[in-house]
């Protein structure tokens, strides 16, 4: 992905909810993408399978895979491509899933569109891709339809869907939303499981730092639209550079301590896409804003090999 921009064109005027990212990713390696609502994660990831829909448009910058430029594709080049090089594990299973097909009906339809093979052997592969996610009694779940399932056993079939033809790259748009803590770390386990196993490159997009260490191992802050730190886990933990990051960081829960119930929101509100400001986004929630922040975006900072920051603070600490 190479400095993308997509802006929604609505009756208000335009919002420019992608502004300018860029960034790639190796075969085999796992890539977080993290931000609070609204910060750009989803959308700058739909430019990828080519989802993105009207009012929303790519407005500039090349997305490229496996050096094809994604934009230059027929509607049927695309199709061949989406589920077979690039799959995506949706936010909600529940919304994802035909509630009228049972799952067995779903998931051999996603192989017989890739696969020239007969409704049998499309079948036996789904029972197959069932056993590997965990779910138990994988032949009883084939004739069940999504509301018979929880909400975990819905999210493995997601998972199994997406990985039914061993695609090259995976993404997870916030997989473990709306599932409890034991079942979101079940989920996050065999995420990590099979792409050990079949060495498919993930994108993982939450709002969640503490669920990319699980995954990841680097990671892409994103705020307004734009990329404002990007990192190792290690350097994003315990090196961060960036206001917003380590604002972030302070908003999770501590183990032990005096203050392990005390919470450190970022104050202010997200900015308004429709009315950006001159400098920096993050301005008018930062404690440390200068002046130069106010009138002028801040440019990438590498503070170290692989780590860079977009925040005028460190061209302060290198001089």
């Amino acid at each position: 992905m190479d400095d993308v921009r997509i802006s929604f064109f609505t009756s208000a005027g335009e919002v420019k909810a992608v502004r300018g990212v860029s960034y790639s990713l190796n075969e085999g390696e796992a890539l977080g993408i993290v931000g609070e609502s609204g910060s750009g994660k989803s959308v700058s990831v739909s430019a990828l399978m080519r989802l993105l829909t009207h009012p929303g448009k790519i407005t500039g910058g090349k997305v490229m895979f496996n050096g094809i430029d994604i934009n230059c594709l027929s509607t049927k080049e695309i199709n061949k491509m989406r589920g077979r090089d690039i799959s995506m594990i949706f936010q909600d299973p529940m919304t994802s899933l035909n509630p009228v097909y049972t799952i067995g009906n779903q998931l051999n339809e996603t192989i017989k569109v890739h696969y020239k093979i007969s409704a049998a052997e499309a079948a036996k592969r789904s029972i197959k891709l069932l056993g590997q996610v965990g779910i138990n009694n994988p032949e009883k779940r084939m004739k069940q339809y999504p509301h018979e399932l929880s909400g975990g056993m819905r999210q493995r079939v997601m998972i199994a869907m997406a990985l039914s033809c061993s695609p090259r790259l995976l993404i997870a748009d916030e997989p473990t939303t709306a599932l409890d803590v034991t079942i979101q770390a079940q989920i996050l386990e065999l995420i990590t499981k099979l792409q050990k196993e079949t060495g498919t490159a993930i994108l993982l997009i939450t709002h969640d730092l503490g669920i990319v260490t699980e995954v990841c191992s680097r990671v892409i802050i994103m705020y307004a639209g734009k990329i404002v730190e990007t990192g190792s886990v290690e350097d994003i933990f315990y090196r961060a550079a960036h206001p917003y990051t380590k604002g972030l960081i302070a908003c999770l829960p501590k183990k032990g301590g005096a203050d392990r119930s005390r919470l450190y929101p970022i104050e202010g509100n997200p900015i308004d896409l429709l009315d950006l400001p001159q400098g920096c986004a993050f301005a008018p929630r930062c404690n440390d804003c200068r002046r130069v922040c106010l009138r002028q975006e801040p440019p990438r900072f590498q503070t170290a090999e692989g780590h860079e920051a977009s925040c005028w603070l460190l061209a302060e600490r290198s001089l």
